[in-house]
């Protein structure tokens, strides 16, 4: 089923369930006013739910509402936890070539990971609003899993039972902040601002074949400014899958429901796929003429971040949003 959140109803939006086709929705207020809520009973929830979905999709419901993307708010505007990973090493490998660093032989046996901004998501169509230009605004193109309440200390195997959902993110970085902090030994903060979800979270089920041994195993397109970006294959080079990664986060600690945990920039070795940040490609710029050509991306710049199936159509919705000044 496909779960999405109208941006009426405060904070924390209103869940309604959309249609396969993503073109209309009914809304869930019966069953629970939040994803959240549905996430902390989903046990209960989730087969009521899909009961609302198999109806929608047949064509029987009377109160089904045509579906405008830009109606959405993020699925989950606010989360309690966003552990985002770092699993694509062709990505870590190249930023570390870049500055003529290797990639310790730990990074290929436990998972990089850091505890991302979760308080608040942009809508899949709200714009990414920045002060300074300078800040160097970077997206990332991801895919992510929702949990509900994962014990601490679960295996992998465990943990797989435990991913409910899935979808996409923009991880906005602005890379001119990150090395000053972290140099300072103690992670991101202000290089890190608010991410977009796609428009709606699907369970596994929906991706069919394409969901196997825990990865999403379809290309991640960018599209930048109206000019493809990059179409890297999900699948391939995920040095960890999501099962490895929900453990690794739960390894000292249990995970709420409605915890999400991000893949990281999805990374291929084939080059020739093209990339899921502007970071990637500045690095490969570096590698191969010593200096970086392509800019950040500027104020009016938009991107759009989607996942196809087999047969062409958009699983999540796309996000679709563009570079605005914060007027500070």
């Amino acid at each position: 089923m496909k779960l999405a959140s109208l941006k009426t109803g405060g904070r924390d939006g209103s869940l309604v369930v959309v249609n396969r086709a993503l073109s209309h929705y009914a809304p869930a207020g019966e069953i629970a006013g939040t994803l959240q809520q549905a996430m902390d009973d989903w046990a209960n929830t989730a087969p009521r739910l899909n009961a609302l979905y198999e109806e929608i999709n047949d064509g029987v419901l009377k109160n089904a509402r045509p579906l405008n993307l830009d109606d959405l708010a993020s699925p989950l505007p606010r989360a309690y936890e966003f552990l985002d990973g770092s699993a694509y090493l062709p990505h870590v490998e190249r930023v570390r070539k870049a500055r003529g660093a290797t990639v310790p032989d730990s990074f290929y046996e436990d998972p990089l990971m850091y505890q991302a901004t979760s308080a608040g998501f942009l809508g899949p169509r709200d714009p990414v609003l920045v002060s300074n230009e300078e800040f160097g605004i970077d997206f990332e193109s991801e895919v992510v899993v929702v949990t509900d309440d994962v014990p601490m200390a679960v295996t992998p195997d465990e943990a797989a039972v435990h991913i409910q959902l899935i979808g996409l993110v923009n991880d906005v970085s602005l890379r001119n902040l990150i090395p000053g902090e972290l140099a300072k030994g103690f992670g991101f903060l202000q290089s890190k601002p608010r991410s977009a979800l796609s428009p709606v979270l699907a369970t596994p089920d929906e991706l069919g074949a394409a969901w196997k041994d825990s990865k999403v195993n379809l290309p991640l397109r960018s599209t930048l400014n109206g000019e493809l970006f990059g179409k890297p294959e999900a699948g391939h080079d995920m040095q960890f899958n999501f099962a490895q990664l929900v453990a690794h986060a739960a390894k000292t600690r249990p995970l709420a429901a409605g915890t999400i945990v991000g893949s990281g920039t999805v990374a291929n070795q084939d080059v020739e796929l093209g990339a899921s940040c502007l970071a990637e490609k500045r690095v490969l710029e570096i590698i191969a003429d010593g200096k970086a050509k392509t800019p950040f991306m500027q104020f009016g710049d938009t991107i759009r971040i989607e996942m196809l199936d087999a047969n062409g159509i958009s699983i999540f919705g796309a996000i679709k949003q563009v570079i605005k000044t914060a007027g500070v």
